[in-house]
C-alpha cells in the first residue's frame, strides 16, 4: 500500500474512534443506578418493576452466567439542555463480540411498555427530543447475562467454564461489570461527520488503486480532518461536513450495480442460548427495529420465522402490537413463508410441509400476508424436493447465502432457477455479499459488486442487513449508510427495498437466467448429519408418531365419530417443527438446548402415543382378540395399509440360529445370513438369485472407529481426512445365539456395544439391533457393508423420493459429496440386481467403490452412528444409545422404499374384535400415501397426500372407503386448486380417482364425504 494512503488510512481510525465517536455525546451527566437481581429464571416484567432495587455505581459486577438483573435508571433533564436531543447511554458489560453474544438488555418505562433495546452496537435510549429542561424519568432495564460461547479460543479451554454450556449454572461469579451510564445529549452534527466519514471513508479503502475516485476521497477527508478541530469537535464539525459535501453528492454510474438493501435481523432460534433466551431475544429485536422505524419512515424490515413472532404474541403483547402497527405501515414484513428457518436435509417430508402450511397460515391469519420467498439464508444444504413444495405453497422465490461457504468448488450463480427432483424451478438468488448479517460497509458494498457472478445479464443483487445470529438487527448507523450510498460515484446503488420488489424486478431483468438441477448440497458442516443422535432420534420418531396419529384419529373420526383432536395436533406439530430449527435438529446447539429438545421429545412423544392408542381402541372395538394396525403405506403380513386386520397368530417370527463353525447361520428360505466367530457378516446370500450380495473376502457389519477432530467447527463438521485414520472392531467379548437372533458383545476404550442380529420369517431383511454405551471423546462411529455390486450411482431416500448420487469422484463436485443424507433407506443396484441398506435414525451415509483384483467391484456403503465433538456441548452423544439398521438382500428401489417405511412404522397391536377398512387405498407401490388427515378447517373434509416414489411414470387408482362427495386437488395449506373432474393429474369415476403422476410429484387431495342417508 502506498505510504500517503496508510496514513490517512491510520489517521482517520484513530480521529474517528478516540475523538469525533465520543463527541457525539459529550455532553453528559451521570444516571442514578439502582439494581435488582433476579433469582433463577426470567421473571415477568411486573415483577421486575415492583422489585426491591438497591444503588450502585459505575464498576458494579453483575450477572452469574444466564442470569438475569433488573436495572433502574433515574435522571432529571438539565436546565440548559432544553431544545436538545437527550439520550441515555449505557454500557452494561457489553462483549467486542457484538450484538446478540453478550450482555443484552430491554428498557422498559415505569409503565411496563418497551422502549427499546441494548446491545454493544445500541447503546443509547432516547430520553427528550426536544427536551424542554428539568423533566424526570425513570427507565428499568431488563438485563441478561448471556456467556459469551462463541470465542475463537473458547474450545481450547473448555475445561474452565464446563457449566457455561449447560443449564442455569451454579457459578455464582459475576461475568459483566456496568462501565458507563450517563445522560447526554446527542450532537447530530457530530453523528452525521462520524457517517460521512464512515462511508467515505469505506469506499476509499474499497476501490482500487489505480481508481482516480480513490485518491480524490483520500485528498477530501485528508481536509475534513485538517478541518476538525480536536478540542472543539463540535464546533468544527460543520466546517469538516461543508467539505465532504461535493464528494458525497457525486452520483454513482449508470450502469453501477443495484444492490437491494433489506434491513434484516437472523435470530437462531437456539444456538448458543436456550429456547427460553431466543424467546426474549426476539422481543429485544423488535423492539429496537420497530423504534427505529418511528423515527425513519423509509425502513423496512423482514422477519422470517413465525415461530418467533408467535413467542412475541404470546409473552410480549404489547411488542407485537408494535408488529401489527408496523405491518400496517408496510415498514415490518413478513416473509419466509416457514415456522421456523428448518434443517432441510434431515427433516422429513410432510414436515416440510407443515413448515409452509403453519408459517405462512400464520401470516395470513395475523397480518393477512401472503408471504411469496422462501427466506432461508442460513442451513446446511438443501434437498431436491424443495422447489416442488415451495411452488405448492405458493413460494415463488427462494433466498439462501449458505452455499457461499462451500470449502471445495464454488457455486456458479448468485441468480438463478433451481430445479427439485420433479422438475419443478424456483427462481432464486444467493446474495453476493457472502452474509445475512452485514453492516453495508464499503467493505461489503465492494465484495458484493466484485463477486457477483451474473455480471452483464443481471443488474440487481440483494443484501441482507442488520446484526443476527444473536440478534439486533440494523441500527441507526446503517440507514445512515444507506442514505448516502444510495448514488455515490464509486459504489453501487444501495435501495432499501422489500424482497419481493427485488425478486420481481430481478426475474423480469433475467428471466432466462441458467438452471440448477437437483440438491444445493453444502460442502461443509457434514458432521451435522450425525451429531446429537437423541435429538435426531426423537425428531424421526415424533414424525412417524404424528403421521399415526392423524391417519388413527382421521379413520376413528370418519368410521366412529370419534372427536379428532385438532388443538393437540396443531400444538404437536408446531413443537416439532420449532425443534427442526438449523441448530437444533443438526446438533450444533449447547448442551442446554439437546437435553431440553430430549426431555420435550419424551412429552410430544407420550402424548401422540396416548392419541393413538385412543383412536386405535375406538376402532378395534370390544373383544379379546388381537386387532393389527398397519400404519406404514404398504400391505404386510395379511394386514392391509392404513388398515388393520385380525390376528391369531404373528407371523415373520424370527428364525433360530444354527451353529455354523465358529458363529453361527440365519436361513429363511430366502436369504443365507453367514456370522462368523468374531460377530462379522461373511455371507449374504440371495437364495433365489444365486447372488452374493457381499464382496468377496469382505465383511459387514463391521464398525469402524475414527479419529474425528475437524479443522474449524466440532459439532458441525466432519474432514474428510478423518479417513486417514481407522481403527476396526474385530474384536468380540462373546458372540452367542439369544432371542431368535445373534447377540455380539464388543468394548473398546470407555465404551461398550451389544448388537442384536436377526433374520425373520418372510423377509430379504437383516436387522441389526445396537445398543451402545459411548463414552468416547472426538470419535466418529460408522459401520460398514461392503457390496459386490457395480454401481455408478446411488439412490437416497430425500423427502417425498429419492436422489441419485455418483458412487465415483470423477469431478470435484462428485468428490466434495463425501458424506451425505439419507433419510430411510440408501440403494445400490446394477442391471437386475440391488440392496438396500435402511435405518431408523441414521443421516450420515458414504459410499465408496474399489476395483479388485478379481476384475469385480466392491461398492461400500459405510453409515455414520454417532460422534463425540466437544463444542459447543462438551458431552455431546455421551452415554446410552439404542438404533437400528438392516440390510435389505436382492432390493429395487420399491423394496427400498416399502423397507424403510417398515423399519420405520412398526405394527400396533390393540385388543378389540373389529377390523378396520383404509380410508383410502391405492393399487400401484410406486403411488405412495405419505399423509391422511382430516382437514384442518375442521369441516370433516378427508386430506390425502400422496407422491410418485419410485421416479417414473405413475398410473394408479385411489378408492375411498366412504361415500364421496366429492374430491378436489388443493395446494399444501387445502386450498382447493381445482376439482378433481378438472385436474390434469386427477379423474373422478365415482369411489375412485384415476391418477396419472410425473416423477416424484406431490399431490394433495381433498376428499368430501357424503352426509346424507
Amino acid at each position: 500500500m502506498h505510504s500517503r494512503q496508510r496514513l490517512t488510512e491510520q489517521r482517520l481510525d484513530r480521529v474517528l474512534n478516540e475523538r469525533i465517536r465520543p463527541a457525539v455525546h459529550a455532553r453528559s451527566v451521570p444516571l442514578q443506578v439502582d439494581i435488582w437481581d433476579a433469582p433463577g429464571e426470567p421473571v415477568r416484567v411486573a415483577e421486575g418493576l415492583a422489585a426491591p432495587y438497591r444503588p450502585i455505581t459505575v464498576g458494579h459486577r453483575w450477572g452469574p452466567v444466564w442470569s438475569t438483573s433488573w436495572f433502574r435508571i433515574t435522571a432529571r433533564v438539565p436546565e440548559a439542555w432544553a431544545g436538545e436531543r437527550v439520550e441515555a447511554v449505557l454500557d452494561i458489560g457489553f462483549d467486542k463480540t457484538g450484538p446478540g453474544f453478550s450482555a443484552e438488555g430491554l428498557v422498559h418505562r415505569a409503565d411496563g411498555t418497551v422502549v427499546k433495546a441494548l446491545n454493544p452496537r445500541n447503546a443509547w435510549v432516547p430520553v427528550a427530543e426536544p427536551a424542554v429542561g428539568g423533566e424526570e424519568f425513570s427507565y428499568y432495564i431488563e438485563a441478561a447475562a448471556n456467556p459469551v460461547l462463541c470465542d475463537d479460543h473458547l474450545p481450547t479451554r473448555l475445561g474452565d467454564r464446563p457449566a457455561w454450556f449447560a443449564d442455569l449454572a451454579p457459578d455464582p461469579e459475576p461475568l459483566y461489570r456496568v462501565l458507563r451510564a450517563d445522560l447526554a445529549v446527542f450532537d447530530r452534527q457530530v453523528w452525521e461527520l462520524v457517517q460521512d466519514l464512515d462511508v467515505l471513508g469505506g469506499l476509499m479503502r474499497a476501490l482500487p488503486d489505480q481508481e482516480p475516485r480513490r485518491w480524490q476521497l483520500l485528498t477530501t477527508i485528508e481536509r475534513a480532518l485538517d478541518a476538525v478541530d480536536l478540542q472543539d469537535i463540535a464546533g468544527s464539525a460543520p466546517a469538516a461536513r461543508a467539505l465532504l459535501r461535493p464528494a458525497l453528492a457525486s452520483p454513482a454510474a449508470p450502469s453501477a450495480h443495484r444492490l437491494s438493501a433489506v434491513g434484516h435481523a437472523h435470530i437462531d432460534t437456539a444456538w448458543l442460548w436456550p429456547l427460553r433466551e431466543t424467546v426474549r431475544k426476539v422481543s429485544r429485536t423488535v423492539s429496537n427495529v420497530t423504534q427505529l422505524m418511528d423515527e425513519h419512515a423509509e425502513f423496512t424490515f423482514v422477519m422470517s420465522q413465525a415461530q418467533q413472532l408467535a413467542w412475541l404474541k404470546e409473552h410480549r403483547p404489547e411488542v407485537y402490537g408494535r408488529v401489527r402497527e408496523k405491518v400496517k405501515t408496510g415498514q415490518f414484513l413478513p416473509v419466509g413463508s416457514l415456522w421456523v428457518e428448518p434443517d432441510t436435509n434431515i427433516t422429513g417430508g410432510e414436515a416440510l410441509a407443515r413448515q409452509l402450511v403453519h408459517g405462512k397460515r400464520f401470516y395470513l391469519d395475523e397480518f393477512g400476508v401472503e408471504t411469496q420467498e422462501m427466506w432461508l439464508p442460513d442451513t446446511f444444504g438443501y434437498n431436491a424436493a424443495m422447489p416442488q413444495l415451495m411452488k405448492l405453497a405458493g413460494v415463488r422465490w427462494f433466498l439462501t447465502q449458505k452455499i457461499s461457504w462451500n470449502t471445495t468448488n464454488r457455486f456458479p450463480h448468485h441468480t438463478f432457477w433451481w430445479e427439485g427432483v420433479d422438475g419443478t424451478r424456483i427462481f432464486s438468488h444467493f446474495p453476493p455479499v457472502d452474509t445475512y448479517n452485514a453492516e453495508l460497509s464499503g467493505a461489503e458494498i465492494a465484495h458484493a459488486v466484485a463477486n457477483f457472478q451474473d455480471k452483464g445479464a443481471a443488474e440487481s443483487s440483494l443484501l441482507p442487513f442488520g446484526y443476527g445470529d444473536g440478534g439486533g438487527g440494523p441500527n441507526r448507523e446503517m440507514l445512515a449508510r444507506a442514505a448516502r450510498l444510495a448514488d455515490l460515484e464509486g459504489s453501487a446503488k444501495v435501495v432499501i427495498e422489500s424482497p419481493a420488489d427485488f425478486f420481481a424486478r430481478a426475474q423480469a431483468e433475467y428471466p432466462d437466467a441458467p438452471v440448477w438441477v437437483g440438491e444445493l448440497y453444502l460442502e461443509f458442516h457434514r458432521g451435522t448429519l450425525t451429531s446429537q443422535l437423541r435429538t435426531k432420534q426423537g425428531n424421526r420418531r415424533a414424525e412417524h408418531l404424528l403421521r399415526e396419529a392423524e391417519l388413527w384419529s382421521a379413520t376413528a373420526a370418519v368410521h366412529t365419530g370419534l372427536a379428532y383432536p385438532h388443538e393437540a395436533l396443531d400444538r404437536l406439530w408446531k413443537t416439532v417443527l420449532l425443534h427442526q430449527f438449523h441448530d437444533i435438529l443438526p446438533g450444533s446447539s449447547i448442551s442446554w438446548v439437546h437435553r431440553e429438545a430430549e426431555r420435550t421429545y419424551a412429552a410430544v412423544t407420550a402424548e401422540l402415543r396416548g392419541i393413538v392408542d385412543a383412536a386405535q381402541r375406538a376402532l378395534a372395538g370390544d373383544g379379546d382378540q388381537t386387532v393389527v394396525f398397519n400404519a406404514a403405506p404398504y400391505t404386510r403380513a395379511g394386514v392391509p395399509a392404513l388398515g388393520a386386520s385380525l390376528r391369531t397368530e404373528a407371523p415373520g417370527r424370527p428364525v433360530v440360529p444354527t451353529p455354523h463353525g465358529d458363529g453361527f447361520v440365519l436361513d429363511n428360505g430366502l436369504v443365507r445370513i453367514l456370522i462368523d466367530g468374531r460377530g462379522l457378516v461373511t455371507s449374504a446370500h440371495d437364495i433365489a438369485a444365486g447372488r452374493e450380495a457381499l464382496a468377496p473376502g469382505a465383511a459387514a457389519n463391521l464398525l469402524q472407529l475414527h479419529q474425528d477432530f475437524p479443522n474449524e467447527y466440532d459439532a458441525w463438521d466432519i474432514d474428510e481426512f478423518y479417513r486417514n485414520t481407522v481403527h476396526d472392531l474385530l474384536e468380540a467379548e462373546s458372540v452367542s445365539a439369544h432371542d431368535g437372533g445373534v447377540r455380539i458383545v464388543r468394548a473398546f476404550g470407555d465404551s461398550r456395544i451389544e448388537q442384536r442380529v436377526s433374520l425373520a420369517e418372510g423377509s430379504r431383511r437383516l436387522d441389526i439391533d445396537t445398543e451402545i454405551d459411548w463414552h468416547e471423546k472426538e470419535k466418529l462411529l460408522k459401520v460398514a457393508f461392503p457390496l459386490d455390486v457395480r454401481a455408478d450411482h446411488s439412490s437416497a431416500e430425500i423427502p417425498f423420493g429419492h436422489v441419485q448420487r455418483p458412487t465415483h469422484t470423477n469431478t470435484s463436485w462428485d468428490a466434495a459429496k463425501f458424506e451425505f443424507c439419507a433419510h430411510r433407506f440408501l440403494h445400490l443396484g446394477e442391471r437386475g440386481w440391488g440392496a438396500a441398506v435402511v435405518n431408523d435414525s441414521t443421516y450420515g451415509h458414504e459410499v465408496t467403490r474399489d476395483v479388485r483384483t478379481d476384475g469385480g467391484t466392491t461398492t461400500t456403503v459405510r453409515l455414520s452412528l454417532l460422534r463425540a465433538p466437544r463444542y459447543p456441548d462438551p458431552d455431546a452423544d455421551q452415554g446410552h444409545h439404542r438404533l437400528r439398521y438392516g440390510l435389505v438382500v436382492g432390493a429395487d428401489i420399491t423394496d427400498a422404499v416399502r423397507e424403510g417405511y417398515a423399519f420405520n412404522q412398526p405394527e400396533r397391536a390393540v385388543p378389540g374384535s373389529a377390523e378396520v377398512a383404509p380410508l383410502v387405498t391405492t393399487d400401484n407401490p410406486a403411488v405412495v400415501v405419505e399423509t391422511l388427515k382430516l382437514a384442518d378447517d375442521r369441516s370433516g373434509d378427508v386430506v390425502v397426500r400422496l407422491y410418485e416414489a419410485h421416479g417414473g411414470r405413475a398410473r394408479a387408482v385411489l378408492a375411498a372407503g366412504f361415500p364421496l362427495a366429492s374430491a378436489a386437488v388443493t395446494d399444501l395449506l387445502e386450498r382447493e386448486i381445482e376439482p378433481a373432474e378438472n385436474a390434469d393429474a386427477v379423474r373422478r369415476d365415482g369411489q375412485q380417482l384415476h391418477l396419472a403422476l410425473r416423477p416424484f410429484q406431490i399431490l394433495t387431495l381433498r376428499l368430501r364425504p357424503s352426509t346424507g342417508g
